[in-house]
C-alpha cells in the first residue's frame, strides 16, 4: 500500500506522516517512510533523534561529493540510505541531491520515480512529499492507495489543499482523505469542509503538546501520546486503512 502525504508547508504534514508511519508498524505491518522534502526533517517527527536525522541526510550529501558510492537500484538505495528506527519503521531520504549521475538510480531519483517503480510493495510506504503541489503536479497517472491532504482552516492552506485534490481527482492518483488540522472549533471545521466538498475529512483539533514536541525535536507519538491532536492523528490510520466513507 502506498500512503502519500501533502500540504502546504508549516500545515503539520510532517508529523502526520509520522504518526501514520509509525501506528502502521506498531499493527505488526512492515512500514517504509519516504522523507520526499527537500528539506528533509521527517526523522525527528519519527523520534529517529538529531543525529541520527543528519546522518541519513549526510549520506545523501556525500554521494553528491563523490564521497560515497552510487546505489545501484531502488532495492539498493532503500537499503543504503534507509535506517530502522522507531516501532521498526524503516526510513530514507530520497529527495534528487543536487548533481545526478544520468540514469542512476540513486541520486537522480525522483519522489514520484521511486514510487512508481515499487508496484509490488510489501506492507505500506508512506510518503512525506514536498510541501506544496509539485510532486503531486509531476505523478502523472502514477497510481497510489491513499492521497493524505494536511490542510489548515486558513485561506493559503486551503487553496493548496483544494488544488492537490483537483489533481488527485483529475489524474486518479487514489483516495483522497482530508486531515482538517489545528482546529479550535466547530467553525474551523465547517471552513475546512465548506473549502473540499464532498472529501472525507478527518478532525485533529489544535494541540500545543504537538507544537512543543517540535520544538524540542521529539515525536509527539512518545512525548505526548495522549494528547488530543496525537490520538486523533493515530484515528485518522484507521480511516486512512478503512473503506472510503465521503463527507466523514
Amino acid at each position: 500500500m502506498k500512503v502519500a502525504v501533502v500540504g502546504k508547508g508549516g500545515s503539520g504534514k510532517t508529523t502526520t506522516s509520522a504518526v501514520l508511519a509509525r501506528t502502521f508498524a506498531r499493527t505488526g505491518m512492515k512500514t517504509l517512510a519516504l522523507d520526499c522534502d527537500t528539506n528533509p526533517n521527517l526523522g525527528l517527527s519519527l523520534g529517529f533523534g538529531e543525529e541520527a536525522t543528519e546522518a541519513l541526510i549526510g549520506v545523501r550529501e556525500a554521494v553528491d561529493a563523490g564521497e560515497e558510492e552510487h546505489a545501484g537500484s531502488v532495492a539498493e538505495l532503500i537499503d543504503r540510505f534507509g535506517v530502522d528506527g522507531p516501532d521498526g519503521v524503516r526510513l530514507a531520504v530520497v529527495s534528487a541531491i543536487e548533481n545526478p549521475e544520468p540514469g542512476c538510480p540513486c541520486c537522480g531519483i525522483s519522489p514520484e520515480r521511486l514510487l512508481a517503480q515499487m508496484e509490488d510493495v510489501e506492507g505500506v510506504v508512506v510518503a512525506d512529499f514536498e510541501a506544496g503541489i509539485g510532486t503531486i503536479m509531476r505523478m502523472g497517472d502514477e497510481p497510489l492507495d491513499v492521497v493524505v491532504i494536511v490542510a489548515e482552516p486558513t485561506a493559503k492552506s486551503l487553496e493548496v489543499a483544494r488544488r492537490s485534490a483537483d489533481l488527485v481527482n483529475q489524474h486518479q492518483l487514489g483516495r483522497v482523505l482530508v486531515a482538517a488540522n489545528r482546529l479550535r472549533d466547530d467553525d474551523d471545521l465547517a471552513r475546512v469542509r465548506a473549502a473540499l466538498p464532498g472529501l472525507e475529512v478527518v478532525a485533529i483539533p489544535d494541540e500545543p503538546a504537538i507544537a512543543l514536541a517540535e520544538r524540542q525535536g521529539d515525536a509527539p507519538l512518545d512525548s505526548a501520546p495522549d494528547a488530543a491532536g496525537v490520538r486523533a492523528m493515530v484515528a485518522l490510520s484507521e480511516r486512512v486503512m478503512a473503506p472510503a466513507s465521503p463527507g466523514g
